[in-house]
């Protein structure tokens, strides 16, 4: 095998084993909250921080929750092809845009950690709380919400730098 195809693998290994560590985690910790505690019950670990184990059978922010099941199915469907998406993105722009597949990788893995919950439990399982005061109270998350979020971060931050480089080579370009 020559150097650039060992190369390519190793990224390859590299943005899918991003994935793979961040679902790990999310089962773990989602196994270990559903193990410790019982639904709604909170344990205080900061001001404006509790552990507490919450079922999301909704979307972000338990959107559609209140539904009779079929939107376990609908989220199950979109997390499944995206994540199929997600993995033939990073394998066509794993070795050009190292900052668009880290992010990628991290939604990838925080999407496969919520479809698992849902296909295997029929809800998302959720247990960091982080509150103002008892009536300012963002939604309950999980590591795998947490790896989206820094994902399409670290996506917007890429998007930033990639524009104004773009801009740069532009302004360049243009005085000469």
């Amino acid at each position: 095998m020559n150097i650039a195809k060992n190369n390519t693998l190793r990224l390859y290994v590299l943005w899918y084993g991003i994935a793979f560590l961040v679902l790990i985690l999310d089962l773990i910790t989602k196994y270990w909250a559903s193990d410790a505690l019982v639904l709604y019950q909170r344990i205080n670990v900061l001001p404006m921080f509790d552990i507490t184990l919450r079922h999301n059978y909704g979307a972000a922010f338990s959107f559609l929750a209140g539904e009779n099941g079929w939107q376990t199915w609908f989220f199950s469907i979109i997390a499944g092809a995206v994540s199929i998406g997600l993995i033939v993105w990073i394998a066509k722009i794993g070795r050009t845009k190292s900052l668009e597949v880290l992010g990628l990788s991290l939604i990838l893995g925080g999407a496969l950690g919520n479809l698992y919950d849902r296909v295997t439990l029929g809800y998302v399982v959720d247990f960091i709380l982080v509150y103002y005061n008892e009536s300012k109270q963002f939604p309950a998350f999980n590591i795998a919400d947490s790896a989206i979020t820094v994902g399409a971060g670290v996506l917007l931050l890429d998007a930033l730098l990639t524009s104004k480089k773009k801009t740069s080579n532009e302004d360049a370009q243009a005085s000469h």
